[in-house]
Order: structure tokens, then C-alpha cells, then sequence
């Protein structure tokens, strides 16, 4: 794909990783409404549970980072807030069906691996006594590598770890220290050699582009760097300077940022560089290598997308998420608990949920949610065959999203999509700015496209 088109496509839209966006929760969205939503999600499809642990604590704050996080703070305060976790679980837990199999479980952050292991343990134990595990299920943390040590993947193995992302961003010292984050505290390769003789089935290494200092080659040199690592899975962000939302961000106005055209360059430079070296490319900003479990459901068109990223409908569920800003994401419905700690700890400890906010979706939102999600995943839909999914016909289908061929007469040309009268086909280099073509489908975003960051 050109750099010509890529600019061409590069305005704000939605990033998908839900329907609709987080930003039409309401408050109006409690705790009994989400109680009611968990009961009804033990029938609905998928029967399979996700569960997302969330951990914002971290010993030093990243400056380009725009997760939910908190400066680490006191034992006693850890102690509370994972006393509070394990609550939440058995609090939730009780309305979930025990026939239920948890097939995916996700920690983030903040820096999950900065607290001490004995409190990852410690859920982790909770969440195998009140629920069952898949033979196959797949248990994952995102970690720093500048707090792992050899010893703590030991301790993960023995947990149940099979899957491990760790955040390097960039390799480069000066731009880690322009954004404030300290290097890997091990050589990364000898790392990724030890994890791979503990026998964890995936490794996937992040990185950012974007970011303050990195220039076209150094962006090179880390993809370059990251292929002879050879990771399973590869994540390639773009950074969003947002410092009116994260005033932390502000801390790197003094240093030198990428322009919209180098950044464009970076990305290019990482789909050809990765598919080149045996790497297929996931929706926009994710590879896989070939024989991996995700590239495999891509070209099986069984990827499924969430909060967490891409995914396998194999190891893909309703997602439960626990911890402070976690977001469940059920059939039906999302709910988002407190997001400031202390709220989300006093909220529980009142033997309560944490419900902050929610949405119910609607019959025709889950129509267009789901032809956004297989267009997102799988970049192809069969009008007719979509709607009848839902009980819909093709004319009803065609109202509700409010598609028409117009909307996209500009990508057609462009060779990213190809439209007949039953089906739409994203085409591979369509697929790199598959947000530009799922908003043909979406009725609200007319409404709401000035919340978004841009696609690049």
C-alpha cells in the first residue's frame, strides 16, 4: 500500500475494539444491572469465559503511557487491593454458570510482574478453585521487561503461565529515557531462550512507534532487531500524543517527535520488513508468524477481537474483567468498574461490585457489532448470511447499519475493497486500514468521530 493512500485514509475512527466505543458507556449503568447481564450471559454464545485481571500499579510512570495506572505504592496498599481482587472474583463468580470452561486469562496494567508473585499467585489460585479451566486454556501477562528476572519465570511457569508479552517499545536507550521508562534488566534473546526452555507456548514482544526521539532507520533497527529474536507474535502500536487527556505526556514536549509522514513510514517499513521474514500480517498493527495459532484462525477466518487484542475463537470468550478501570465485555453488555483505586477498594470492601458505568446493546447494535468485528477479524461479509445470523433480512440488515455502496465507492477504487450486491471483501492491503471500512457500518459514527485518534 502506498504512502499516498495510507495519508489519504489517515483521519480519525474508532479502533473497534468494541461496539460501540467505550465512550457511549452511561453511568446509569449499576451494580444490580450488571449482576442481571452476568446471569444472562451464562446462556448466550459463547459459553467459553475470558477473564481479564487488571494491575495499575508500577514503580515508575512511562510518560507516553495512557493506560490506567498508579504509582506503586505501599505493601499494605497492594495487600488491599488484591484482598479486594480476590473478592471481586468470588463476588462474580457466584452468578457464573460452574459448567462454564475459562479458556483465556489476561493480566494488565500498570506493570502486573512489578508486584511481588506471591499475589499473582494468590488469584491465581482463587480463579482455579471458583472456576474450571480448559485443558488449553491460554493464560497470559503482559510484563516489563526492565522487572523480570530469570527466577520469575520460573515462578510463572509453576503458576500456569503460558503466554508472555513483553513491552520493550523501543531498544534504543535515549528514547527510553526520553520517555522515562528503564531498559530490559536481561539481554532480551537469553530471555526469550530461558522462557522457551520453560516451554511457553507464545511470546510476543511490543513495540511503539511514534515516539519522541525515534527516527525511520531506528524504527528499522528495532523491527530488524525483534525478527532475530524470532517471537511468536509481534505488536506494532502507534502512539497518540494526547497530553490534553494525559497530562503526562506534556513531559516530552521538549524532545523531537516523528512527523505524521515518518510515522507512516515506520509502519510501512514494519508490514514489509515482517511479511518478508515469515510473518503474517494481523488486522493493522499485529503479526503473527505462520505457524502460529493466530495466523492460522486468520486464514481460517476464525479470529475474534476484544479489549485484549486479537484472538482465537478457540480460546476467545465473554470477558469478566476484575480490578480497578476493568472492563467486562459480555454478549449483551459491557461494564466498566471505578477506575481510581481507592473508589474501586472501597467500593468492594462495602461488599459491593464496582460498576462505575455500562451499556446494554440493543438486538441491531449486535447486528452491526458483529458485522464490525468479522470485518475487523476476518475482512469479509456475506450480507444475507450476517443477518439471517440474527434473525434479520437482507433489507433490514442494510437499514440498520445504514451501508450504502457510496460510502465506500472511494475505497473500491482504490483497490482496498471489492463490493458485489450479496458480499464485501477487504482486500490485503485494505485490511491495514480496516477501521476506515468498518465505519461504513456504523450508524453512530457521524455522531461521535471527533473522539477518535487518527488511523496512523
Amino acid at each position: 500500500m502506498s504512502e499516498k493512500l495510507f495519508q489519504k485514509y489517515n483521519f480519525p475512527v474508532p479502533r473497534y475494539t468494541s461496539y460501540p466505543p467505550a465512550t457511549s458507556f452511561y453511568t446509569g449503568f449499576d451494580n444490580a444491572n450488571f449482576v442481571e447481564q452476568i446471569k444472562i450471559s451464562n446462556n448466550s454464545q459463547t459459553e467459553n469465559i475470558s477473564i481479564y485481571i487488571h494491575i495499575p500499579f508500577c514503580t515508575q510512570r512511562c510518560h507516553f503511557c495512557g493506560c490506567n495506572t498508579a504509582l506503586y505504592q505501599s505493601d499494605e496498599k497492594i495487600n488491599q487491593y488484591v484482598a479486594c481482587v480476590v473478592k471481586e472474583i468470588r463476588n462474580v463468580a457466584q452468578y457464573i454458570d460452574k459448567k462454564r470452561l475459562v479458556t483465556q486469562v489476561s493480566w494488565g496494567g500498570g506493570t502486573p510482574n512489578s508486584i511481588d508473585l506471591k499475589y499473582i499467585r494468590n488469584i491465581m489460585a482463587v480463579l482455579k478453585s471458583e472456576f474450571q479451566f480448559a485443558d488449553f486454556a491460554e493464560i497470559a501477562m503482559e510484563c516489563s521487561p526492565a522487572y523480570l528476572d530469570f527466577e520469575d519465570v520460573d515462578v510463572l511457569a509453576e503458576i500456569g503461565f503460558n503466554r508472555i508479552s513483553l513491552g520493550i517499545q523501543d531498544f534504543h536507550l535515549e528514547v527510553l529515557n526520553a520517555i522515562n521508562r528503564l531498559p530490559p534488566k536481561h539481554d532480551v534473546a537469553q530471555m526469550l531462550r530461558y522462557m522457551k526452555e520453560k516451554e511457553f507456548r507464545g511470546l510476543n514482544l511490543d513495540l511503539v512507534y511514534g515516539l519522541p526521539l525515534q527516527s525511520v532507520e531506528s524504527f528499522r533497527e528495532n523491527i530488524q532487531q525483534i525478527i532475530a529474536l524470532q517471537p511468536d507474535r509481534i505488536a506494532t502500536f502507534s502512539y497518540a500524543h494526547i497530553p490534553w487527556f494525559n497530562p503526562a505526556q506534556k513531559l516530552m514536549d521538549h524532545h523531537r517527535f516523528p512527523t505524521p509522514e515518518e510515522k507512516l513510514k515506520m509502519l510501512v517499513t514494519a508490514i514489509e520488513l515482517l511479511s518478508e521474514n515469515g510473518y503474517e500480517v494481523i488486522g493493522m498493527d499485529h503479526f503473527a508468524r505462520q505457524d502460529d495459532d493466530l495466523a492460522i484462525a486468520k486464514t481460517n477466518k476464525m479470529l475474534h477481537r476484544n479489549f485484549q487484542g486479537y484472538n482465537t475463537k478457540k480460546t476467545t470468550g465473554q470477558v469478566y474483567a476484575f480490578g480497578a478501570s476493568g472492563i467486562s465485555q459480555l454478549d449483551g453488555s459491557f461494564a466498566q468498574n471505578l477506575k481510581q483505586i481507592d473508589h474501586y477498594i472501597q467500593a468492594i470492601e462495602s461488599n459491593q461490585l464496582a460498576v462505575e458505568r455500562g451499556y446494554v446493546l440493543t438486538g441491531e447494535e449486535i447486528l452491526i457489532r458483529d458485522t464490525i468485528n468479522q470485518l475487523m477479524c476476518n475482512g469479509t461479509i456475506n450480507f444475507e448470511q450476517i443477518a439471517q445470523q440474527h434473525n434479520y433480512s437482507y433489507e433490514e440488515f442494510m437499514k440498520i447499519t445504514k451501508f450504502d455502496a457510496a460510502k465506500i465507492a472511494h475505497l473500491v477504487a482504490d483497490g482496498l475493497v471489492e463490493l458485489t450486491q450479496t458480499d464485501l471483501n477487504v482486500t490485503p492491503k485494505g485490511m491495514l486500514i480496516v477501521r476506515n471500512v468498518a465505519v461504513a457500518f456504523d450508524p453512530k459514527f457521524e455522531i461521535t468521530k471527533n473522539k477518535f485518534s487518527t488511523t496512523i
